[in-house]
């Protein structure tokens, strides 16, 4: 089960921190990945991390240089840290693992994506 944590309401320019913690599964065999979908709008892809002996990171073009995801193997848990938020930002944020395997070219596809949490509200006024 993925519980995503952390999301709240922020000026634009702010940061928060979200966190997925990740319970009966060990979350390094997964690739982890953050999506968000605002009103009105399809769900897209924020960022993933996968650990096969390193770590692999992804990013949505929309956020390089603003997101950074991470993992703590020892609490379970992935995080993505948020600054330099913006109104665009404003959604709701959802955590899901993927299959460890999963090829680089569909990280970003939301449909290979196995388990989701629910979801936490992330809001930016400007």
């Amino acid at each position: 089960q993925l519980q995503a944590s952390g999301g709240g309401l922020v000026q634009a320019g702010g940061s928060l921190r979200l966190s997925c913690a990740n319970t009966g599964r060990t979350w390094s065999n997964y690739i982890m990945g953050w999506f968000r979908q605002a009103p009105g709008k399809e769900r897209e892809f924020v960022a993933a991390i996968r650990w096969s002996g390193g770590s692999a990171y992804y990013y949505a073009d929309s956020v390089k240089g603003r997101f950074s995801i991470s993992g703590d193997k020892v609490k379970n848990t992935v995080d993505l840290r948020m600054d330099s938020l913006k109104p665009e930002d404003t959604a709701v944020h959802h955590c899901a693992a993927a299959a460890q395997r999963l090829i680089t070219s569909v990280v970003t596809n939301a449909d290979y994506y196995t388990y989701w949490g629910q979801g936490t509200q992330v809001t930016v006024s400007s």
